[in-house]
């Protein structure tokens, strides 16, 4: 469990800079726009496309990826009908969707996958669902919904458009083609792009820190507790049970059972916040579901492993 503590302790150093950072002001009042707005239109798009293009698909379209993608996928499902319950906005659930079964697999899960499991190839099913499904369904449904809001009426082109005009679908198709042709950027073209990469995981991490400045405590957001409770609820606690009786379904044993279960007990990601901030729909209720899931996800981490093991 070294590689789950540390993997912790790096993100939590880099939210608490960010929290200072916010704290003195020292990069200004849209400090956590700016750096969110980098990571969706510069960085992020930069690291998905490297990420699925050095993705072996070969080796990730295994039964840890169907236990990723309905674990995940029915993790999102089960907050919708809370939200319509409760009358709130469509764009605040699509966010409270999000918050409840997209996990922390980029800057958290691969540091634990390379420390706990000795493999970080372990956590390739998830960041390929996420970035390949997940991620542009949310963000061009986001996209959508923020149209609607600034009073925009949406057109059928522009609609079925959204995907081409989003960076975050328009990276991951890219990133698919290049990993299931083989082609490799020549080094020139590559080296900014990696570059730029390497900016997404820590501005996402920074916008989260200077944004819990002044922050009110979790459950004082317009959705209130019983929408954060119900995502910390789905999210660390039955999106990982469900990895369980899903890996154990499939007859995974050992480290494929460890690793699908790990990855399944991750905190909500960063992303979601940044998505958030980028349309400007549900950022509170993001913002809530990322610390609290985060610190959370530790000890039902540890339970969770503990019962495999």
């Amino acid at each position: 469990m070294n590689g789950v503590i540390e993997s912790f302790l790096v993100i939590g150093a880099v939210v608490a800079i960010g929290y200072l950072a916010g704290r003195t002001r020292l990069l200004g009042a849209a400090a956590t726009e700016v750096l969110a707005r980098a990571a969706f239109f510069i960085a992020s798009p930069a690291l998905l496309f490297v990420t699925l293009m050095r993705a072996e698909l070969s080796t990730v379209l295994s039964s840890a990826l169907v236990v990723t993608a309905v674990t995940s996928s029915v993790a999102c499902l089960l907050y919708v009908p809370f939200g319509l319950l409760r009358r709130r906005p469509t764009a605040e659930t699509t966010v409270g969707a999000m918050a409840s079964g997209y996990v922390n697999a980029g800057n958290l899960g691969i540091p634990i996958a390379t420390y706990a499991l000795g493999d970080a190839s372990k956590i390739a099913p998830v960041l390929l669902f996420q970035l390949a499904v997940l991620t542009p369904l949310f963000t061009t449904a986001l996209d959508i919904l923020a149209e609607r809001a600034r009073g925009e009426k949406p057109r059928l082109l522009r609609s079925i458009t959204v995907p081409l005009r989003n960076p975050i679908a328009l990276a991951t198709a890219a990133g698919l083609i290049a990993s299931g042709t083989g082609y490799v950027p020549p080094e020139p073209v590559l080296a900014p792009i990696e570059l730029l990469a390497d900016l997404a995981v820590p501005a996402m991490l920074l916008a989260f820190g200077i944004s819990l400045h002044g922050a009110p405590r979790p459950g004082r957001s317009p959705a209130g507790m019983p929408a954060l409770a119900a995502i910390v609820v789905i999210k660390n606690v039955v999106q990982p049970l469900m990895a369980v009786l899903m890996g154990v379904l499939f007859q995974l044993r050992g480290t494929e059972l460890l690793a699908a279960v790990i990855c399944a007990a991750l905190p909500t990601a960063q992303n979601v916040f940044g998505y958030a901030v980028r349309f400007e729909q549900g950022a509170t209720l993001a913002r809530e579901a990322v610390l609290t899931t985060s610190l959370l996800s530790f000890p039902a981490m540890l339970a969770i492993v503990a019962l495999v093991t």
